[in-house]
C-alpha cells in the first residue's frame, strides 16, 4: 500500500488530501486519463458539478478495475472545475465519495484547478488520476 502523509513541515492541508504519497517497490504506476461525468453509454450524467462530479469518480473506480486497482491504490487526483460557481457541487460530490473511498481519511495527494472551460462547453468537471498497483 502506498504511504501518504502530512509532514509537519508545511501547513495543514485545506481539504480531503494529503501533501505526499510514496509508491512503494513492487508497484507500478498507472495514470487515468481525464474522467468526465459521462456515464458508460456516453449521455452526462446531468447538467450540474455534483451528478458530473460523482459519475467522473464512477468511472475512475471503473478504469482502476479494468487494470486490477481500485480507489485505495489513488496516490494523485488532479481536478478541473470549469468555473467557481461548479465548486460547491464539486466538493459535495468529493466529499461524500472520499468519505466512501477512504473512510480511515488516508486521502491521496490532490491538485484542483478552476478553469474557464473544458473540452466541451456543458462540461463542468474534468478529473485525472493516478494509482499505484501492486505487481
Amino acid at each position: 500500500m502506498s504511504k501518504r502523509w502530512n509532514p509537519g513541515t508545511v501547513a495543514a492541508p485545506v481539504g480531503r488530501y494529503s501533501h505526499l504519497a510514496q509508491i512503494p517497490a513492487g508497484h507500478e504506476l498507472v495514470v487515468v486519463a481525464g474522467q468526465i461525468g459521462a456515464r458508460p453509454d456516453g449521455t452526462l450524467a446531468g447538467p450540474d458539478a455534483e451528478a458530473q462530479t460523482r459519475e467522473a469518480l464512477a468511472n475512475i473506480e471503473r478504469v482502476l478495475a479494468a487494470a486490477g486497482a481500485g480507489p485505495e491504490h489513488l496516490v494523485k487526483v488532479f481536478s478541473m472545475v470549469a468555473g467557481t460557481e461548479h465548486l460547491a457541487g464539486f466538493r459535495t460530490a468529493t466529499g461524500d465519495v472520499f468519505s466512501r473511498w477512504f473512510p480511515e481519511s488516508d486521502w491521496p495527494t490532490q491538485s484542483l484547478i478552476v478553469v474557464s472551460a473544458l473540452a466541451k462547453p456543458e462540461l463542468a468537471v474534468e478529473i485525472e488520476a493516478m494509482a499505484a498497483v501492486p505487481r
